[in-house]
């Protein structure tokens, strides 16, 4: 039964499963943070009585370190939402540059009218050892999350808090706990959405080191 009392009927959304990545590395939980600090767009997957879904979030971002969380922005009209809130789990998927189009894809249908989203737009869904989140395959980064129940937070400002539990990267872009965009290939650089399809997509690296006395 959903918050209203009315009985959730769930669609046959399925995924097509295919083998982790060649490139998949864990992330060390304490520099999970580091996957998102930039500020990338993400697609926001999860799973529940054999029904699978992604959606597209703007609005996404690190809130501690140890454990490591995360928030994330995720309208009640959802179908990812119904999931989250019935199996407690959630994933964070960073797409790159050469997802641009499946990001939009996912973001603009609804499995509510679309039930055959995840086909329509070629999304492919893998499972880690030991977590059975669904992950987005393409992407360059991903992380796993338990929910942490705010029920305010969730019905007056559609937040949702997860505790980081799992977490990835792809070794070509993410290692040694940094993103290295500028030694991997343009179509693995995240993405950062602004509005109407717009992007905008990571760019070089700036450093300035600490002034001291």
């Amino acid at each position: 039964m959903g918050p209203t009392g009315r009985l959730r009927v769930w669609l046959p959304v399925h995924d097509n499963r295919v083998m982790p990545p060649e490139h998949l590395t864990p992330v060390p939980l304490d520099k999970a943070y580091r996957l998102l600090n930039h500020g990338p767009t993400v697609l926001v997957s999860a799973a529940h009585a054999g029904v699978v879904n992604v959606m597209a979030a703007a609005w996404a971002c690190a809130l501690d370190y140890t454990p490591p969380k995360v928030t994330v922005v995720i309208d009640k009209a959802t179908r990812t939402r119904e999931l989250i809130e019935a199996s407690g789990r959630f994933a964070l998927n960073l797409p790159a540059r050469s997802m641009a189009a499946l990001t939009v894809g996912v973001g603009t249908d609804s499995a509510r009218t679309v039930p055959d989203k995840l086909q329509r737009h070629g999304v492919r869904t893998f499972a880690v050892d030991g977590f059975e989140t669904p992950l987005v395959d393409g992407c360059v980064g991903w992380l796993v999350c338990e929910l942490l129940p705010e029920p305010r937070n969730q019905e007056v400002y559609d937040l949702f808090i997860g505790q980081v539990v799992g977490a990835w990267a792809d070794d070509r872009v993410f290692r040694d706990g940094r993103w290295h965009f500028e030694l991997a290939p343009d179509a693995l650089r995240t993405l950062h959405y602004v509005a109407g399809g717009q992007f905008y997509v990571t760019g070089e690296p700036l450093q300035v080191k600490p002034s001291g006395p």
